[in-house]
C-alpha cells in the first residue's frame, strides 16, 4: 500500500486519457460538434479508490463532466474501504456527487480480517455506514468473503450475515474465496501453510446467505448480489446486459459495439505503465480484441444464466435443460413473447460453470 497517494499525478494521467481516447472515440461515434455522451453510471473501483479522498474523486468528476454529460439521476458509486471513511470524508463524497458507495467489510471478524491483513476492524466498518448514511449517502453496498479456510480463525460466516443485515444495507455482494497459483494465498497453499474450503462448505455458506438475506427483504438478482426493490446495482447490471462500456485508468476494461461487432479493449495494469505511457503521448492499451461469434454466445450464455431474468432458450433447448430442472437446478418459465426461459436456483448457481459450458457447446454445434 502507498504511504502517499499521488492524487495529482492520477489526475493528470486521467486527464490526459480523457483527451486522448474517450474524447476521440466520442467524436468518431458522433460526429464533430455533436452533444457530449450522456452517462447513466459512474463507477470508481478496481482498487481503493477512496484513497484518492473525497477532494480527489470530486476532482476525478470535474473532470469526466468535462467530456461528457452525466444524467440528472445517474448512479455514481466509489468502492471504499471503511479506514477511509470519516465523517468528514463522507460529506465530501456526498458534495462531490457520489450517491452509492460500496463498502469493503469482508467480515465482521477482527481476527479473519487481521488474517487477511485489512486495515480496518469491525467496528470501523459499523462507523463508517453511520457516517455515510449521516453525510446523505443510503445507497450502501456491503462486500462480504465466504467459505474461507479454517486458517483464517474462528470467524461465525451465520454471525456475519447477522450483523451485516443488521445495518439494514440497500445492497450486498457476496465473494466466494478462491485461492489462486501465483498469489501469496497460492504460495502458502504450495507450502500446507493453509488449505481451500471444501466444496460443501462453499455450498452451506452461500445457501444460507441466500436463505437470511432473501429473508429479510433483499432480492437475490445476480449470482453474488442482493438489492433491495430498486436498488440493483445499476453499473454492474449493465456489464450483465452486455451494455457497452467506457474503461479509464490502469487495468481499466471497456466494451465497445458498433456495425454489428463487439470490441473489447484493457489497459497496461501497473499503475506506473499507465502514466508513463499517458505521460509519453502514449495510448496506456495493453491488449484488445473483437469478440468472435462463439465469444459473444458463450457470454450471452454465462451473462444470462447469473442473472435472476435468466435466459432465453432457442429450439431444442427446452429438452436438454429439462435434466437441470429436474435436479432442483433451474426454472422453465414463459419469457417475453411466450420464450421459454431458464432461470437459475441458488443450486444451479453453484454449478453455473459446468451448466453454462454445457448450454454454450450445445449453441456453438
Amino acid at each position: 500500500m502507498r504511504r502517499v497517494v499521488p492524487v495529482d499525478e492520477y489526475l493528470d494521467a486521467l486527464r490526459r486519457e480523457l483527451d486522448m481516447r474517450w474524447g476521440a472515440q466520442a467524436r468518431e461515434s458522433s460526429g464533430e460538434g455533436a452533444e457530449p455522451w450522456t452517462l447513466d453510471t459512474l463507477y470508481f473501483g478496481g482498487g481503493t479508490p477512496s484513497r484518492l479522498g473525497a477532494e480527489g474523486i470530486a476532482r476525478a468528476i470535474a473532470l469526466v463532466r468535462e467530456h461528457a454529460t452525466l444524467a440528472p439521476d445517474a448512479e455514481i458509486t466509489v468502492e471504499a474501504n471503511p479506514e477511509d471513511i470519516s465523517a468528514e470524508e463522507a460529506r465530501g463524497l456526498r458534495a462531490a456527487g457520489v450517491n452509492r458507495v460500496s463498502l469493503g467489510v469482508q467480515s465482521f471478524h477482527d481476527e479473519t480480517l487481521a488474517w487477511m491483513h485489512r486495515v480496518h476492524d469491525a467496528s470501523r466498518a459499523e462507523g463508517a455506514v453511520r457516517e455515510l448514511r449521516a453525510a446523505g449517502i443510503a445507497n450502501l453496498s456491503l462486500d462480504l468473503i465466504f467459505a474461507l479456510p479454517g486458517e483464517a480463525g474462528a470467524r461465525s460466516w451465520e454471525r456475519d450475515v447477522e450483523r451485516a443485515l443488521a445495518l439494514e444495507p440497500a445492497h450486498v455482494s457476496l465473494y466466494g474465496l478462491t485461492i489462486e497459483e501465483g498469489t501469496p494465498l497460492g504460495r502458502a497453499r504450495a507450502r500446507g501453510a493453509v488449505s481451500e474450503a471444501a466444496e460443501e462448505r462453499y455450498e452451506a455458506d452461500f445457501l444460507h446467505a441466500h436463505a437470511a438475506m432473501t429473508a429479510a427483504g433483499l432480492e437475490h438478482y445476480e449470482v453474488s448480489n442482493f438489492g433491495r426493490l430498486g436498488l440493483r446495482s445499476r453499473h454492474n447490471s449493465a456489464y450483465w446486459r452486455q451494455v457497452p462500456y467506457a474503461g479509464l485508468g490502469p487495468g481499466a476494461h471497456e466494451l465497445r459495439a458498433g456495425g454489428g461487432e463487439h470490441h473489447r479493449r484493457w489497459n497496461d495494469g501497473a499503475y506506473a505503465g499507465w502514466v508513463r505511457s499517458l505521460g509519453e503521448g502514449r495510448d496506456p492499451v495493453a491488449g484488445e480484441e473483437r469478440l468472435s461469434a462463439e465469444n459473444r454466445v458463450s457470454e450471452e450464455v454465462y451473462l444470462g444464466l447469473r442473472t435472476r431474468e435468466g435466459l432465453a432458450l432457442r429450439d431444442g433447448e427446452a429438452d436438454r435443460v429439462g435434466r437441470w430442472v429436474d435436479a432442483g437446478w433451474g426454472t422453465l418459465t414463459e419469457g417475453p413473447g411466450g420464450t421459454p426461459t431458464l432461470r437459475l436456483t441458488p443450486l444451479g448457481w453453484l454449478r453455473l460453470d459446468a451448466l453454462a459450458a454445457d448450454l454454450t457447446a450445445f449453441r456453438s454445434r
